[in-house]
């Protein structure tokens, strides 16, 4: 990914800058250009409900409620990412915990994608599914920050995706006697200055994306 550079005279820089030994992030952009897409990473029960959620669960439902509602209301394909994670894991496949927050419209445009990886797109249909539609730019958003969040983040990039990231569209847990907001903040810092770092839901908004051809429902 592209080493972080210093501000320029736009207040919108990637990265940030370092000042007496001390990392300066970059302010978040407060505007972005309209994505194509949207990747909802491992929004599950689990994870979003009940005693094994992430703080401040209630905001982010809100929040990814919203993202949910624009990429629809644009006609902007939409990936249920669902974890398929270990016997005993609260993820475990058939749990009630495994199951996605939110119904899906199953149709050709929005789509639930299992997986096993961090990586939304390792081992499985994502890829093909976004560039099915000339898909450049996408939104990752949901759970964890350092884990899935990121690597499907990383994983968006390293195939040649613009990737969004609300701020305020993702989370985990806390770490050890780290708070969970401060881990997640590290997870952003650590990503570089490849994703466009977005303050809030408010600040995105998608359009559909121009594709020489519209899947087949199934395909």
């Amino acid at each position: 990914m592209a080493e972080a550079g210093p501000q320029g005279g736009s207040g919108e820089a990637s990265g940030g800058f370092v000042r007496a030994g001390v990392w300066i992030p970059a302010p978040y952009r407060e505007r972005v250009a309209p994505a194509h897409a949207l990747i909802l990473v491992d929004v599950q029960r689990a994870f979003l409900a009940g005693t094994e959620a992430v703080p401040g669960a209630a905001l982010l439902t809100d929040r990814l409620t919203v993202l949910l509602a624009r990429a629809r209301a644009a006609g902007a394909p939409v990936a249920h990412l669902r974890n398929d994670g270990e016997p005993g894991a609260v993820d475990e496949p058939g749990t009630p915990g495994w199951e996605l927050h939110f119904p899906v419209r199953e149709s050709a445009d929005e789509r639930v994608v299992a997986k096993a990886a961090e990586d939304g797109f390792t081992g499985t249909g994502l890829g093909a599914f976004l560039d099915g539609y000339g898909v450049r730019r996408v939104v990752v958003a949901g759970v964890l920050s350092e884990m899935c969040v990121s690597a499907t983040a990383v994983g968006a990039v390293e195939r040649g995706y613009e990737v969004v990231l609300p701020h305020d569209a993702h989370a985990t847990y806390g770490l050890d006697d780290i708070p969970a907001g401060v881990v997640a903040r590290v997870a952003e810092h650590a990503l570089g200055s490849d994703p466009e770092l977005v303050r809030t839901v408010g600040a995105v908004e998608f359009t559909a994306p121009g594709r020489a051809h519209r899947p087949r429902e199934g395909g």
